[in-house]
């Protein structure tokens, strides 16, 4: 208990130095605390700290999750890829899905009854296979989001590429918001920055970031 209270303390105090020094208020950044492969006392003992806001990238074990913490007020995030048979599932209990990414996955959370809060993710890299909406393919897929019932666009999501420095890409992503913007002014959030690039991220305009290990420590063998 100790060294999670101390870690997550550690990053509290990094992401409120990181948006002094850009000019922000802490306040408005979510920390996001990925728990994929940690078991659900973790996850009890992280609310108990006052972390409410919990991501996993995986249907079922966030699923499982989700039911047995039922009783805690906590709000889940689906960071990962997402499988369109497993869309209606997973907006079942998760409040915000950040991996929007093709339109059978846009047309699969169509929902005229519920709505869930959702990112597009944008792919940084030339790796056609790597999940994410390629940059010149972004204003269609913003229009095919607004356009599709049960669906809240936040903004977009990014991971940095391995052989790029995080601060350019997120500078990158940065600049594809604001064509977001243009089509969807209060798509204003921006999903980027992990446990090694968050202060980057910060720096860059994240309004969520996505940590894990740095918080949570080693995942469980």
């Amino acid at each position: 208990m100790s060294g999670l209270s101390e870690r997550l303390e550690a990053v509290r105090g990094g992401i409120a130095d990181a948006a002094r020094d850009a000019g922000r208020d802490p306040g408005e950044i979510t920390t996001i605390v990925v728990t994929k492969f940690h078991p659900e006392s973790l996850i009890r003992e992280l609310a108990s700290l006052g972390v409410r806001d919990i991501g996993e990238n995986r249907h079922q074990e966030a699923q499982a999750k989700a039911r047995a913490l039922a009783d805690l007020d906590l709000r889940w995030h689906f960071v990962g890829q997402l499988q369109s048979k497993k869309a209606r599932q997973v907006r079942a209990y998760a409040s915000v899905i950040h991996s929007i990414d093709r339109e059978s996955l846009v047309d699969a959370l169509r929902s005229e009854d519920e709505e869930v809060d959702g990112f597009i993710q944008v792919n940084l890299t030339t790796d056609p296979n790597r999940g994410g909406v390629a940059p010149d393919e972004l204003e269609p897929m913003v229009e095919r989001v607004l356009a599709t019932p049960g669906i809240r666009l936040l903004g977009l999501m990014a991971v940095a590429p391995l052989d790029e420095s995080a601060r350019v890409a997120f500078a990158r992503t940065r600049a594809l918001a604001e064509r977001v913007r243009s089509l969807a002014p209060a798509a204003t959030s921006l999903s980027m920055g992990m446990s090694h690039d968050y202060r980057d991220a910060i720096l860059e305009g994240a309004t969520h970031l996505r940590i894990g290990t740095a918080i949570t420590g080693k995942r469980p063998a």
